[in-house]
């Protein structure tokens, strides 16, 4: 399995706001300039799925397995003979709201999905995670 993590902590966004940011999937495009589109009916909650346009690639099925309300979400991407969670957490500290995400790639193919999708995810992370609580801090 490929685990790659990366956090940041911040005094601009509360964890609410990062709910609010992320629970709000049809808008994800607004804030993300690598998303076409994301399309979510229902409520963010686990057992519910969207799908995911990224500019450039194919439209994608991302299942939540895992939501605690303010505090983390997971969601889950299958991909032929791989699956791929990210990982998501807010967490209070004296310093400030300590946002995590991290990527996992695991199957057969996990390799060959790591390079095409997820390393992409990763490396973008650090300005992208700075970028969501900028967004957030104005919900």
């Amino acid at each position: 399995m490929w685990i790659k993590s990366h956090s940041i902590i911040t005094k601009e966004a509360t964890k609410e706001q990062m709910w609010k940011l992320f629970a709000n999937v049809n808008e994800w495009h607004t804030w993300d300039e690598g998303i076409e589109y994301a399309k979510m009916e229902g409520e963010f909650e686990k057992g519910n799925h969207f799908f995911l346009k990224p500019k450039g690639g194919p439209k994608v099925k991302i299942e939540l397995v895992e939501t605690v309300k303010n505090k983390k979400f997971v969601d889950l991407t299958r991909f032929p003979l791989a699956k791929m969670w990210g990982d998501h957490v807010f967490e209070e500290t004296p310093e400030g709201l300590k946002i995590t995400t991290t990527m996992k790639v695991q199957g057969p193919l996990g390799f060959l999905w790591r390079r095409i999708v997820a390393q992409g995810i990763v490396d973008g992370l650090p300005t992208e995670m700075v970028n969501q609580a900028k967004t957030a801090s104005k919900l």
